[in-house]
């Protein structure tokens, strides 16, 4: 068969190609298909049944980029393309590979719409050379040369030279570039995001190991201060996601991303990773590293020192020391340990239980390897979270404080180890200490956004209210699609009295997500303080709704109620929290109530009990509490916990 012309639609099996658009669709459906893997569609639809050659295709793609290893930017794109088609390597339907030489369409090729060829405007042929309507009046003769030459094939010739040395200088600047810059990206990336990693394994249960490198590598990345790297929980929505890459780095405003591979057999390791300039889908650099499990570290700080030369960022000698110096790690234990953070990731109080046996069962098999405590340190913290509620935080973070400093004992530079202890000093009050292992957190990994999020909560917590929304907006632009950082901007902007930013910032987490439960919590504080009471209530009802029954939304039910002059209903939840109660985790809650009741006396009760249990005390700083303040008794108690009057 003939190569089809340039502007028509190709059909095989159920797709169809559009040549001219680049569209292509299944089942009249359009289909995603990224710029590199539809350049090798369309090159082989031109040659359907015949061998394109691997340099052929090189020469055509990727013609003036240099290639730390191209065999695998052609294998990931080949990969791609069969990935959008279908297809695969063992029985292929479409693309058939020829080991060593190349590819072959194999699949029946029509042609369903040629179109009309474009005609060559009729002016235009006077202008090229050797046309048979050049003028035939003889020109001057040149004195002396037996040449009769026309002024127009002078002026053809005069430009034709022009035209040449303009290639030859554009030519000359252009390898020079290429000789200075070493073939490495562009400058000017300064933010990137590490797309999910996909795991060439073929076995779903395989998938934890393929999510732990992805976020051993985003880990490895923020260490640079003089890069902005996505965390984890935004670029894991891209899992299997079909969009283009330009638009996955404008939803996460970024200059470059990470694509790549992880094939795991046995003991050996095998992780592929390219470079992609964002705005324009351009492959920048491709490389593969092998090696063994207990190696793996070490692989993964090669590719994120690879990757840092490529972008040429400059790096402290702290951040050239981290990302030379990787451990040996025990293999049973490693993967125990991704497993464990598999499931603390998957942020439920089933996955927080399932991670804690995981990290147990990794210090079991390496009783000196820091990461695994470090893993039940940051399990522990979220048990004792209001959020989860799955254990008292009296006896949560006792567990995760020893956690913690253990991992520190074995490895003073783990950045999220001194982030759990920074955040235990909630419980402890210990806010001079605090605030210096969160300092020390950020300063070993400031992409890491938990840091920045619980910090900023510290800094709040001591009056610092413009530097606390700093700080949760870096959190925000390292994860910009984590609801829970979404959530707490929005609490940060209430607690600051900014009523109408922080609807707005409500608005824009549950645009993420309708469905959780703490934005609609947050708005509901919102509303209450504008005086919509009604709105108010509704959310907070769905809030206690989607959340199965959380008491800290139930009780704020209560004082919504009790402040919008329907006491009787608030008087009801009242009476039902405190027949519950043990004046534990909820003692401030019900304190709240009897705030928004009128009940002084009552109120100071509760907190003076919320204050023999270690409360977290932030629930301090909310608006309910402002009839308080005044009161000598609230103050005793605020200069007690060693916090700002």
């Amino acid at each position: 068969m003939e190569s089809p012309p340039p502007n028509s639609v190709v059909r095989f099996g159920t797709y169809e190609v559009c040549l001219q658009s680049g569209e292509v669709r299944k089942a009249g459906l359009r289909i995603r298909v990224q710029r590199q893997p539809l350049k090798l569609l369309e090159i082989l639809l031109e040659h359907p049944g015949e061998v394109v050659t691997r340099e052929e295709l090189r020469s055509r793609v990727w013609p003036n980029e240099s290639f730390g290893d191209f065999d695998q930017a052609l294998n990931i794109a080949i990969g791609k393309l069969r990935s959008a088609l279908g297809d695969s390597t063992e029985n292929p339907r479409f693309i058939e590979t020829l080991p060593k030489r190349g590819y072959r369409f194999i699949a029946d090729v029509s042609i369903l719409d040629t179109g009309a060829r474009p005609k060559r405007p009729a002016s235009s042929a006077a202008d090229l050379p050797g046309s048979q309507e050049k003028k035939t009046e003889p020109g001057p003769k040149l004195q002396g040369a037996g040449l009769a030459v026309s002024p127009q094939p002078r002026l053809w010739l005069t430009r034709r030279v022009t035209v040449a040395l303009a290639l030859v200088l554009s030519l000359l600047i252009f390898f020079a570039w290429l000789f200075r810059s070493g073939g490495r990206a562009p400058a000017g990336i300064r933010s990137l995001a590490v797309l999910p990693l996909e795991s060439l394994s073929g076995d779903a249960s395989q998938n934890y190991f393929a999510d732990g490198m992805t976020d051993e590598l985003i880990t490895d990345l923020a260490q640079i201060s003089a890069l902005r790297v996505i965390s984890r929980t935004s670029v894991m929505a891209y899992k299997g996601a079909r969009k283009p890459l330009p638009q996955i780095a404008r939803e996460l405003n970024v200059d470059a991303m990470v694509e790549g591979t992880v094939l795991r057999s046995g003991d050996q390791v095998r992780i592929t990773a390219q470079l992609i300039e964002a705005s324009t889908d351009k492959h920048l650099w491709s490389q593969s590293y092998e090696g063994e499990l207990r190696d793996t570290l070490a692989l993964q700080n090669r590719v994120a020192g690879a990757i840092a030369d490529q972008i040429r960022i400059s790096l402290t000698p702290q951040e050239q020391t981290a990302l030379k110096n990787a451990k040996v790690v025990n293999p049973e234990a490693y993967e125990s340990y991704l497993k464990g953070r598999y499931f603390w990731n998957k942020r439920t109080a089933d996955g927080f239980k399932v991670a804690l046996a995981y990290f147990n069962q990794a210090i079991e098999e390496d009783p000196k390897y820091a990461q695994a405590y470090s893993g039940l340190a940051d399990t522990y913290v979220l048990l004792g979270d209001w959020e989860y509620g799955v254990m008292a935080p009296k006896e949560a973070y006792p567990k995760a404080k020893a956690a913690a400093t253990r991992a520190l004992e074995l490895d003073n530079s783990l950045s999220d180890a001194h982030t759990s202890l920074a955040s235990l000093g909630m419980f402890d009050w210990d806010w001079q200490s605090a605030g210096k292992e969160f300092r020390r957190a950020i300063e070993l990994n400031p992409g890491y956004a938990t840091a920045h999020q619980w910090y900023a909560w510290h800094l709040n917590l001591l009056g610092r209210q413009r530097e606390a929304i700093a700080e949760i907006r870096k959190a925000e632009s390292l994860d910009p699609l984590s609801l829970i950082i979404s959530a707490d901007t929005a609490d940060l902007l209430f607690v600051a009295r900014r009523y109408d930013e922080s609807i707005q910032q409500s608005r824009k987490t549950l645009e993420m997500d309708p469905n959780f439960a703490i934005a609609h919590f947050e708005l509901s504080q919102t509303y209450l303080q504008k005086r919509m009471y009604s709105e108010a209530i509704a959310e907070l009802q769905r809030a206690i709704e989607l959340s199965g029954g959380s008491t800290t939304f139930t009780s704020n039910l209560a004082y919504a109620y009790a402040v919008s002059e329907r006491r009787n209903q608030a008087v009801k939840i009242l009476n039902d929290l405190t027949s519950r109660s043990n004046g534990s985790s909820d003692a401030a809650e019900i304190a709240l109530i009897h705030a928004g009741l009128g009940e002084k006396d009552q109120a100071m009760a509760w907190l003076e009990k919320a204050f023999s249990e270690r409360f977290i005390p932030s629930i301090l700083l909310r608006p309910g509490f402002d009839p308080l303040r005044s009161d000598p008794r609230f103050q005793n108690l605020v200069h007690r916990i060693g916090l700002p009057g």
